[in-house]
């Protein structure tokens, strides 16, 4: 089994959960967060006076998946977040030991 994790742009969210839904996958999690890579921030002014805004918002998705879901969800992801534009975000995969459903305490697969 694979987790990705997606930095995405906050607006993005829900062409990304669609394109996910379209391949199959149903269960994801979905976190705010703020972070800036290249991107850098930006300058607002606000009552006058001038300050940077290092952190943008941003929204992190979870997904708990098997390897043959990898490459289509991989691809959803990134046709889906894509603006082409700076701050687009990242893509991270790794591996995951186990799953436990909680409820039924079934492992594996079969959790996810």
């Amino acid at each position: 089994m694979k987790k990705i994790e997606a930095i995405i742009k906050p607006f993005k969210l829900d062409e990304v959960k669609e394109a996910l839904n379209d391949v199959g996958l149903q269960g994801i999690t979905v976190t705010e967060a703020k972070g800036f890579g290249r991107q850098k921030g930006h300058t607002e002014l606000y009552r006058g006076a001038e300050y940077v805004v290092d952190f943008l918002p941003k929204v992190k998705i979870e997904i708990v998946l098997s390897e043959e879901q990898v490459e289509p969800a991989l691809e959803a992801i990134q046709n889906a977040a894509r603006t082409g534009r700076i701050g687009d975000g990242k893509i991270f995969i790794t591996n995951v030991e186990e799953v436990v459903r909680i409820r039924t305490g079934e492992t594996g697969e079969a959790a996810v």
